[in-house]
């Protein structure tokens, strides 16, 4: 979804994510399986660095499992839930199919002020201070060692630190993603472009922009969002993508208002007003673009890779019809993902089956979210370049399973994956600072004498304040 706080919004306001969600009075339909108790046996040993033990009896509420209306998922969770029982006959894993709670920001705060959430809980990269503000989570590190999660070494370090706070690990990832530059194949080839080559500088996108606009029949070659906090979230990955921050290594003071910030601004402007290539609709906020590309209306923008899945599933459009590179300039690209925490106040069983569960099912190449040969047999999207966080031979053998099992043509990924670029992760006070940019990438799309210094100072002078106030 974007950068993870970002991207609750963007799936809730995606409408319908799944259209069907709206059947989810399912708030506690949960799978459950042997056990009979809701309380822990505590017969495991209280050192956490010992293995669960298969006779401690234990349950597990677990938030986020797959709703009725997302069949095939709901049944490889179920399946998933049988298979770990075979080891673990006694731990009862209860889940809960809670899509606002997963999805909507108000919701997330409410539960955890409320202290309502499940032993086990979803929540965005960007969430993990909230969380702790609300003395919601408990210190795993103690749990997670190479024997609990056999793969721990082969994780990107980068998606294990925004688990961090001052050394100690809160927890365990189930998806990450980076930004790039989607782009639509068939508009490619029309313009005389070559799809298998992605532009990788601004420069080398604003003359495809130009090329793919030129097509007519009211196609743009490039689109952006400024509006509903998507264009200052687009702002922070294109500076990200020149090198530049956003906020300074403080996390106290704006860091925009430079070269690499005029640049942001300015090539947008020289687009949408000297180019007129960005076409004459702005003010886009999350879901405009992917209909304007699925549509074959629209060349190129950022985004992550598993803005295609909705594309595909959402608004009908083909696998084969997009590919992606990496973001412009490869300074750095903005990323995030999901991750899932458990309740603060968990007894060492608890935590110890938490941990068993989340290896098996998110973390173990060939196994859980990464069978990909049980997603292939059930229709599921199998390819996409991400979730992607493992090195290392995790990795060697994720990648090749993808390949192998692949429902779209992974090739369109190639300059994507080939070219990794170093993710960064969101400022401090995200949502507040992107609105307060949303104004400057508004201004330079539908004002042509927009003041580009002007709006940075003024973006720059609100920005300090919100950090001040931390």
């Amino acid at each position: 979804m974007r950068s993870a706080g970002f991207r609750r919004t963007r799936r809730a306001s995606a409408a319908a994510v799944v259209t069907a969600l709206a059947l989810t009075a399912l708030a506690s339909c949960g799978t459950s399986s042997s056990g009979d108790g809701n309380d822990d046996s505590g017969s495991g040993s209280s050192d956490p660095s010992a293995p669960l033990d298969p006779k401690a009896k234990v349950t597990l509420t677990i938030d986020c499992m797959p709703p009725a209306a997302k069949a095939a998922e709901l049944r490889e969770w179920n399946e998933d839930v049988k298979t770990f029982n075979k080891k673990y006959p006694n731990v009862r894993i209860d889940g809960k199919s809670t899509p606002g709670q997963c999805l909507e920001p108000p919701r997330f705060t409410a539960m955890l002020k409320g202290k309502s959430q499940p032993d086990v809980f979803y929540a965005y990269f960007t969430d993990l201070q909230q969380v702790l503000d609300n003395d919601g989570a408990v210190d795993i590190s103690a749990y997670v060692n190479d024997t609990s999660v056999p793969a721990l070494k082969d994780i990107q370090p980068q998606v294990l630190d925004v688990a961090r706070k001052d050394g100690k690990l809160y927890a365990l990832p189930t998806s990450n993603y980076t930004m790039g530059l989607m782009i639509n194949r068939k508009l490619f080839t029309q313009a005389g472009l070559d799809p298998d080559k992605p532009p990788v500088t601004w420069e080398e996108v604003r003359a495809a922009s130009k090329k793919i606009a030129g097509l007519g029949k009211g196609v743009a070659g490039f689109g952006e969002y400024s509006a509903g906090n998507n264009g200052g979230w687009h702002f922070t990955a294109t500076q990200y993508g020149l090198g530049g921050d956003v906020v300074d290594a403080s996390g106290k003071k704006a860091a925009f208002n430079d070269d690499k910030g005029k640049q942001v601004l300015q090539q947008l402007h020289d687009m949408r007003w000297k180019d007129d290539s960005m076409g004459q609709t702005q003010l886009l906020k999350w879901g405009d673009l992917q209909k304007q590309i699925a549509t074959d209306k629209l060349g190129m923008f950022l985004a992550a890779p598993d803005d295609i899945t909705y594309m595909v599933q959402q608004l009908g459009a083909k696998y084969e019809n997009f590919g992606m590179g990496p973001i412009p300039g490869a300074g750095g690209t903005l990323f995030g993902g999901n991750n899932y925490m458990i309740k603060k106040g968990s007894s060492p069983d608890k935590i110890k089956a938490a941990v068993a569960w989340l290896n098996f099912q998110n973390l173990t190449p060939e196994k859980g979210q990464f069978d990909w040969g049980r997603r292939k047999a059930d229709n599921l999207p199998v390819g996409l370049p991400q979730p992607n966080f493992f090195t290392g031979e995790s990795k060697t053998a994720d990648d090749a399973e993808r390949v192998a099992n692949a429902t779209m043509p992974v090739e369109n990924f190639k300059a994507f994956m080939d070219n990794p670029v170093q993710g960064k992760a969101e400022p401090p006070k995200a949502q507040e600072i992107y609105k307060i940019l949303d104004n400057a990438m508004s201004a330079v799309l539908t004002n042509k004498d927009a003041d580009i210094d002007k709006l940075l100072d003024t973006a720059e002078q609100q920005v300090n304040q919100v950090l001040a106030n931390q």
